[in-house]
């Protein structure tokens, strides 16, 4: 049977950092999907020149106006890219909610890590940038 660490595995942690040696900051297990996760939802398709496919289609929205439509298409495009590109999770659920903060969109990742059936859940801020005389929170469409 395999190991739950292999499962989850080892990788460079992200944001990149160094470590006492001078060599990248490696993490693993759970730190390690959150760190996967983290860079899915991190990157623009387009933005890796190997694979160009890879990332969140969440960044096209970045200048649209805060309303329910946007929150919705926001939790469409994370669940496609985790499903898509981080195979060691199944998604449970998103919800992305708009806060107090002017342009901050709060997107909540609920998943199970496949090998261990253990639910977790993450929260990954989203910024829009909003248009001149956008009132706070969610807009009047």
């Amino acid at each position: 049977m395999r190991e739950k660490s292999d499962f989850v595995g080892q990788g460079m942690s992200f944001p990149l950092a160094i470590d006492r040696a001078g060599s990248f900051l490696m993490v693993s297990g759970s730190e390690s999907l959150e760190s996967s996760i983290i860079m899915i939802l991190s990157t623009a398709p387009g933005e890796r020149v190997h694979r160009p496919r890879f990332g969140c289609q969440i960044w096209e929205l970045l200048f649209e106006p805060i309303s329910p439509e946007l929150l919705g298409r926001c939790e469409q495009a994370v669940e496609t890219a985790l499903e898509f590109w981080e195979p060691r999770i199944d998604v449970v659920n998103v919800e992305a909610r708009a806060t107090s903060a002017e342009g901050e969109v709060e997107i909540l990742i609920d998943y199970v890590v496949k090998i261990e059936n253990e639910r977790r859940n993450l929260v990954f801020p989203f910024y829009v940038i909003p248009s001149d005389g956008e009132s706070d929170g969610l807009s009047e469409s």
